[in-house]
């Protein structure tokens, strides 16, 4: 198997492990196929930027790309330090720019690094786009740059720029009158040095937490969920804080603590800053939702007469959306969304300080107003995530028989329509549905629910690994 066949582009750009197939070699190779696609769409006066995360060698994979870029004559402009991925995609469109390419794996483990191309209009690329690249790369060589272009290169500060974008959204005086207590972890993250910064601006007492680079991320993963949030939840509920701010490795998906210390799903947040949105800045839009969202953003919509797109999983189809028409708020139930008058590219940055906003507006704590949003909606529903790591034959043989034979039941309710948009949904009675989809990289079937007991979350989930596990291929 020859090395480049490993490159494969998923929703979000290329990832692999540092050293194994992420190499020097391939990151060459990865750059020059980008650069092909670059040499047809823009032309050489337009810069290409370059940012880059946290990781081990991330920087320096950075400056490699850089040098191949610059032998091939192109300006490229490199950013002075690992940035926010929102960052650099505001800046592919502020400076009027080629796109950018960002170094980063988001919130995969530490031994991973990825590479992304960023178009200039600052949302994450097409399909289209990635084909094409993709199609360059058996042209592709993966030679060392020849290290004689440096002229072509700078480096240049992304931060001022972003900062005065999310101030001009942001209500900052506001937030300011609140004076909100704050706890933030940056998760060792590229939103230190942004999101505090933009905190402090807005007035907020706060304390900060792994505020520093660590290519480990203290041992954890840079996901701002569950157990990597234990210590921003006590640290909330120790000193009674408004609330707790989070993001993931690239700042791209947010994480956020109540003032109890319940951390909150992304389905509530979008419901939440909906609410914000139009109840008290006055915007109006589409809502934008993933296949693997909750349908009470549909609840919502009707609600306040607003149009409902539902998209296949990954942000560059809400991206998409958000280019087409007026978009009030797009999201994702993995953390990721972006607003009306912000780029087509999710900002955990911008999500957490909205969240800040709408308590500083409402005057009330954040449990307060999740529960008020909750009931106006129509709900709760109650969502749920099984992972089950199969056999690529045995997961051929799941996703054959739901496909052309599905059931219909499941744990006692009725099977009512099948949606293939993305994966296998099936849509039960009251509400329910459910979604199969198998992972592009792995031997992997991801099945997301959404009901409206615990009851029948647990009966549900029970009843679809059980009707899995049985679906073994005949050869097994």
């Amino acid at each position: 198997m020859s090395r480049h066949s490993k490159i494969e582009f998923g929703t979000d750009g290329w990832r692999g492990i540092i050293a194994d197939d992420f190499t020097f070699s391939n990151v060459c190779k990865v750059t020059r196929a980008i650069a092909r696609y670059l040499d047809v769409t823009y032309s050489k006066a337009c810069p290409v930027l370059i940012g880059y995360d946290t990781r081990f060698l991330a920087d320096q994979f950075a400056h490699t790309s850089a040098a191949v870029l610059a032998d091939l004559g192109w300006r490229v402009k490199i950013v002075d330090r690992d940035c926010p991925t929102p960052v650099i995609a505001h800046s592919a469109r502020h400076l009027n720019s080629a796109g950018a390419l960002m170094f980063t794996a988001s919130h995969n483990p530490a031994p991973y690094c990825g590479i992304k191309y960023i178009p200039d209009y600052a949302g994450p690329a097409t399909t289209q786009i990635t084909d094409a690249i993709v199609a360059n790369l058996d042209r592709a060589s993966d030679a060392p740059p020849s290290g004689n272009s440096s002229d072509r290169i700078s480096t240049f500060d992304p931060k001022p720029a972003y900062l005065a974008a999310i101030y001009r959204i942001l209500d900052v005086d506001r937030i300011r009158n609140a004076k909100l207590k704050v706890k933030y972890d940056a998760l060792y993250s590229t939103s230190r040095g942004y999101l505090d910064i933009v905190l402090n601006h807005c007035g907020c007492e706060i304390e900060s937490f792994h505020t520093y680079r660590d290519v480990l991320f203290g041992g954890g993963m840079p996901e701002p969920k569950g157990e990597q949030l234990i210590g921003l939840v006590d640290a909330v509920q120790i000193d009674q804080a408004d609330l707790g701010l989070a993001t993931d490795g690239d700042s791209d998906r947010f994480g956020i603590v109540d003032e109890q210390g319940t951390i909150l799903t992304p389905n509530t947040i979008l419901l939440l800053l909906a609410r914000h949105l139009i109840k008290n800045k006055g915007k109006r839009g589409a809502i934008v939702r993933t296949v693997a969202t909750t349908r009470l953003l549909d609840n919502f919509a009707a609600i306040y007469g607003l149009e409902l797109y539902e998209t296949a999983v990954g942000f560059k189809y809400i991206g998409e959306k958000m280019r087409e028409t007026p978009v009030l708020i797009g999201g994702e139930e993995s953390g990721g969304l972006s607003i009306i008058g912000h780029i087509p590219e999710k900002d955990g940055i911008l999500a957490d300080m909205l969240v800040a906003e709408a308590i500083a507006y409402e005057g009330k704590p954040l449990s307060q107003l999740v529960q008020e949003v909750i009931v106006e909606a129509d709900g709760p529903l109650y969502n749920h995530r099984v992972d089950l790591r199969l056999t690529n034959p045995h997961k051929k043989a799941v996703l054959d028989s739901f496909t052309q034979s599905p059931p219909t039941q499941i744990a006692g309710l009725a099977v009512k329509e099948v949606g293939r948009k993305d994966g296998i949904k099936l849509y039960l009675e009251e509400g329910s549905w459910i979604l199969l989809r198998p992972s592009g990289t792995e031997p992997l079937i991801r099945v997301y629910l959404e009901t409206n007991s615990p009851r029948k979350v647990a009966q549900i989930a029970e009843a679809m690994e059980r009707s899995i596990h049985q679906l073994k291929p005949v050869n097994s």
